[in-house]
């Protein structure tokens, strides 16, 4: 029988902090990769072409400031077209990792659209082994990206979401997330904050 689809999950090297349950803070907060914490550049393996989005380092840095720990989660579909190997997404990670600074877990999915994965975000299941990595409930982790595949991600999965809008995100995305920022460092105080405000508060 075919093993299911399972996502991959790079090496972390960032610390992990050990949330007190019921605190504050979230128990991790999750980033999409690409039009989130780097510009979006399709099928992007080339280290030499990772640049930052504004407020990507101010917004990490926030999140470790308070001792939550961060990943990322990402579709690189790339990968089951035959336009990225392994070793190129390895490579784009340790180029965001010398601009950023470590993550404490990556969780990838290199599958295709029509492969039935359960890991493809709109599907939670990136952000499930994320969580399962970081030992940290779904319930108490934020996960913050660019388009509607992040907030039904997030939401499948029992997670908050928030939206930081591009110039990608379709309206209809914008209109149907609970809670939208203006920028990553602004996302980031909402979910240090001890509450996510309501739809509607943007």
């Amino acid at each position: 029988m075919t093993p299911p689809l399972a996502p991959w999950l790079l090496p972390g090297h960032g610390r992990q902090h050990p949330r007190v349950p019921g605190g504050p803070h979230p128990a991790a907060v999750l980033f999409d990769r690409d039009g989130t914490l780097v510009a979006d550049v399709p099928y992007n393996g080339d280290p030499s072409r990772v640049a930052l989005m504004p407020g990507a380092r101010e917004a990490v840095d926030a999140a470790r400031a308070a001792g939550v720990p961060v990943g990322v989660v990402t579709n690189q579909s790339g990968v089951a077209r035959g336009l990225l190997t392994r070793r190129d997404v390895e490579a784009v990670r340790l180029r965001v990792e010398e601009l950023l600074g470590p993550f404490a877990v990556w969780a990838v999915c290199p599958h295709g659209p029509e492969e039935g994965c359960a890991c493809r975000k709109p599907a939670p299941g990136l952000i499930l082994a994320a969580c399962r990595r970081l030992a940290v409930p779904p319930e108490r982790t934020a996960v913050i990206g660019d388009i509607g595949a992040d907030m039904e991600a997030a939401r499948v999965a029992g997670a908050r979401g928030v939206l930081v809008p591009t110039a990608v995100t379709r309206a209809e995305e914008t209109a149907a997330a609970d809670v939208t920022a203006p920028d990553l460092p602004a996302a980031v105080r909402l979910v240090l904050g001890p509450a996510v405000p309501a739809r509607g508060s943007r």
